[in-house]
Formats: C-alpha cells, structure tokens, sequence
C-alpha cells in the first residue's frame, strides 16, 4: 500500500508538471502501474468498437505501442545528444503519460446524439493529444536537457513519424473510407476525430523533410563539437 501511495504521488505530480522524481529503487513497480494503466487504457478504447479486433479488445495494441514509441523516441533523440538517455527511462515515462488516456473510454454515443459526440471525441483527442505533447516538451527539456530548436524537433519529429505510421496502418479499420465518404450504417461517434488525424497526417508528411532537414544539421552539429 506505501509503495501504491508513492506512485499514485508522483504519477500526479508528472500528470500536473510539477517536480517529478521517482524512486528508482522502485523502477519495476512504477513500470507495471504503467503498463497496467496503458493496458486499461486499450481496453477502455476499443470495448465498444464494432470494427475493432480480438487484439485491440483485449488493450494488447496499446501495451505493445508504448514499447514501440519509446523505442523511436529513444533512438531519434539519441544522436542529438540528450543528457540521462537511457531506453528504459524512456520506456517509463511513456507508460505514465497513460491515464489522459482513460477520456477515450467514455461512451459519449450512449447518451450523446452522433454530432455531439463526434464533436466530443475530438475534443478528447484534442485533450489528451496536447496534454501528452506538453508533458514530452517538458521531459525533454527537464530531464534530457534539451532546449531551443533542438526540443521542438526532438519533440515534432518523433510524433510526426508515429502519427503517419498509424495512419498507414489504418488500425481503426475506417480512416481511408472517411475520406471517401462512409454509409449512414458505418458512421460512429469517433468518425470526426478520424479526419482530423487526417489532417494532422496530411501536415506530418508535408513537413517532415524540413524536420529531417533541421534534425540532420543539429545532429552533425553536436557530434562535430564532441
């Protein structure tokens, strides 16, 4: 119960931007409220999807895109020099950013009309999307020692990369048709949000080799002055 308690604190103190600095002593368990909670998380997401699979109902694809995540922050970020980068670190922040998460279990179509809770879905994504974007700038900034450009494209080219790869993979089963237009019989509450990843996808793409650009020059930059 003590060790539940220190981690419900310094989850709250991470969530909230404050000073975080967790017992490192307690590494394993802080990671398996984290992956407990992401594991929640996806299930919560996908318990009342249609078009979802077994996989996805059982909260497995959310648990297996923390790891995935990390790793490409963790190895995009490396060559810019970052201070404290370590893998598993890494690993453990992105597990804790978990519960924002918890907004898109909420079952707005229950007791919504589909408008409303199209509109209310995107504001979960709007939410959850900006909350962990901030508290990624404010890791890396805090805890990696990055700043200036050098945070922003550390922070922007990662995501940009992860959001175009979902997008490709088309894992809600329905992201392509939106653009072409869906039957009264396959429209959901989430299908607004869906077009605005789109969207996001569309600018992922177009600015992805000024990102690579400026990530390349930063990155000869700080290896010359090693």
């Amino acid at each position: 119960m003590r060790i539940l308690k220190r981690i419900l604190a310094d989850e709250w103190q991470l969530l909230t931007f404050r000073r975080f600095k967790p017992d490192l002593s307690l590494f394993n368990y802080y990671l398996a409220f984290g992956i407990g909670f992401t594991w929640l998380c996806g299930i919560g997401r996908y318990w009342d999807n249609p078009r979802a699979e077994l996989w996805q109902y059982l909260g497995l694809g959310s648990v297996a895109y923390i790891f995935i995540m990390a790793l490409i922050l963790w190895l995009v970020v490396m060559p810019l020099k970052p201070a404290n980068w370590r893998y598993k670190n890494v690993l453990l922040f992105v597990s804790l950013t978990a519960p924002p998460a918890i907004l898109y279990a909420v079952p707005v179509e229950r007791f919504m009309s589909l408008g409303a809770a199209q509109t209310a879905n995107v504001w979960f994504l709007a939410v959850v999307a900006t909350w962990r974007v901030a508290l990624l700038l404010k890791y890396l900034i805090n805890s990696a020692k990055l700043s200036g450009t050098t945070v922003l494209v550390a922070t922007l080219l990662p995501l940009t990369l992860i959001v175009s790869s979902l997008t490709a993979l088309n894992l809600e089963h329905v992201v392509f048709k939106v653009m072409a237009g869906l039957t009264e019989e396959e429209k959901s509450a989430n299908d607004t949000a869906y077009l605005i990843l789109m969207i996001i996808t569309y600018f992922s793409v177009m600015t992805f080799p000024f990102l690579v650009s400026i990530y390349a020059w930063i990155a000869y930059k700080r290896r010359k002055l090693k």
